[in-house]
């Protein structure tokens, strides 16, 4: 059955990833569920890629996002891909839950995937039931949106829905389905998959696609290919030095799990740190913290030599142009990331841009934190105050840090360069307060939300966190309760990926 052209209107739909090759994908419809039902549907990201919300909330659109129906012109399909799961290689994955039933294109001329995780078996499935758990698309859906919110690119939740049926993890959990969106689903083990078949003209297909869709014209008779080999580079350094700056740990960076777009994507076993330690890990099964907190610089340079390795026939005329070449641009990834992050740090600090002194203050920041374990996100909102007291030549302290006598010679040290740069005014704290957030999807507060949800069908918790971290630098006092850290027993210590 066939959408009416009122959710489908002409021109709106569009076919790029599946007009390439067959073997890029493979085209399986969603698998229909029994009994769909709304869980939450993002109207303005429908505004925003040109669907309209009123039609697309409605019934029609639950049994398009619940799988049950086609998108008019669209082509489900699952994508082929590769990847390195914790370093060790594994020759195929593909979306084995998630199919893409459509490319929308929207008033600017930007295409945007929809993909629906959890829509059921595809041939990459590799056993298992294609679906999705409640636990996991609300987990994805607050986290996803959380990060929009403060401003980091990712995929982005359109609508979480309940299919009605049950699936089967360690005990038995309702099922759902996260519609997602983003720019696109081209991952590094996408190009690893294709080179390491030989296939170079498909690697070159591919990357032709994804370049045509950064809307930056290249240089003439430069090699196209290089300066988007470059410009992903920097996309991934500037976007994990975000990670960094919010205390967010993705948990499962494998090459698989690494968009080519420099987007946050497949939101499993990450977390936000309450108290700081830079050797922090959530994922169960990440036993020997290959993804913590601090590693997560290092692995994306090492996830970025995996995709030169596979695009090498696109860089040079000869495999030893190549990588000479390619060697040239991931050695410059570590400053790339370097500046990224001191830039991102010192304006947490109230600094407009980042020097020797910025960059000791937040090494030595970090180290006392990490000493007193205190909260990463709460610290460094509090700062604010803190400045304010100083510049009224009032006593200020930080009253949930632990032991706030151990900051006070830090605090001076920061204040003295505030005033140094001219700091005088309360530019300083508006500026701490644009990148520091207030609100985080903290763990515990997560997982009440989903068990609120899954035990007695109660969205409220989900709702409410939802609308503090999608604005998560507006001080309301209805969501204060929600910026504190866990108690001890609330404290969450493993995540898992939900498959």
């Amino acid at each position: 059955m066939q959408l009416d052209d009122s959710l489908a209107p002409k021109g709106r739909f569009v076919r790029r990833y599946s007009a390439l090759p067959e073997g890029v994908y493979a085209r399986v419809a969603p698998t229909p569920v029994s009994s769909p039902g709304w869980l939450h549907f993002n109207v303005d990201l429908a505004r925003e890629i040109g669907l309209v919300p009123e039609e697309w909330s409605g019934p029609q659109g639950l049994e398009v996002l619940a799988g049950n129906r086609p998108v008019s012109t669209g082509e489900p399909i699952a994508m082929a891909y590769a990847g390195h799961q914790f370093g060790q290689w594994v020759p195929q994955l593909g979306d084995g839950r998630a199919i893409q039933i459509a490319e929308v294109l929207d008033a600017a001329g930007r295409v945007h995937g929809l993909q629906l995780k959890g829509a059921g078996t595809t041939p990459f499935s590799r056993q298992g039931d294609g679906r999705a758990a409640l636990g996991p698309v609300l987990r994805e859906y607050l986290l996803s949106e959380a990060m929009a919110g403060l401003g980091v690119p990712t995929t982005r939740a359109l609508a979480a829905v309940t299919t009605g049926e049950a699936v089967q993890r360690q005990t038995p959990e309702p099922g759902a389905i996260l519609a997602r969106v983003a720019r696109g689903f081209v991952r590094v083990g996408t190009f690893e998959y294709f080179a390491a078949r030989g296939q170079d003209q498909t690697v070159r297909e591919i990357a032709d696609l994804v370049r045509s869709e950064t809307g930056i014209e290249e240089a003439e008779n430069a090699n196209p290919y290089r300066g988007w080999f470059e410009r992903v580079i920097a996309a991934q350094a500037d976007l994990i030095s975000r990670w960094m700056s919010i205390g967010f740990i993705h948990g499962v960076m494998n090459t698989d799990n690494m968009s080519v777009y420099g987007e946050t994507i497949d939101y499993g076993p990450c977390a936000f740190m309450d108290a700081f330690d830079p050797n922090r890990v959530f994922s169960s099964i990440d036993r020997q913290g290959r993804y913590a907190y601090q590693q997560q610089p290092s692995i994306g340079l090492w996830n970025l030599t995996r995709l030169g390795e596979s695009v090498l026939s696109l860089l040079g005329d000869s495999t030893e142009e190549a990588v000479e070449w390619a060697q040239g641009a991931l050695g410059r990834y570590a400053d790339q990331f370097h500046r990224a992050y001191d830039e991102a740090f010192a304006k947490k600090l109230g600094f407009g841009e980042a020097n020797e002194i910025t960059r000791s203050l937040v090494a030595d920041l970090l180290a006392i934190m990490a000493a007193q374990g205190a909260d990463f996100t709460r610290t460094f909102r509090d700062l604010t105050p803190l400045c304010t007291a100083a510049r009224e030549g009032t006593a200020g302290t930080l009253p949930h840090f632990g032991d706030a006598a151990a900051l006070m010679p830090w605090a001076e040290r920061w204040q003295s360069a505030l005033y140094a740069e001219g700091k005088s005014s309360s530019e300083p704290e508006a500026l701490m307060d644009s990148v520091n957030p207030r609100y985080i999807p903290r763990n515990h507060r997560v997982q009440q939300a989903i068990d609120d949800c899954a035990q007695r069908g109660d969205l409220s918790s989900f709702e409410s966190l939802l609308k503090a971290t999608t604005h998560p630098f507006l001080d309301n006092p209805e969501f204060m309760a929600l910026a504190n850290p866990p108690e001890a027993h609330e404290v969450v210590r493993e995540t898992f990926c939900g498959t």
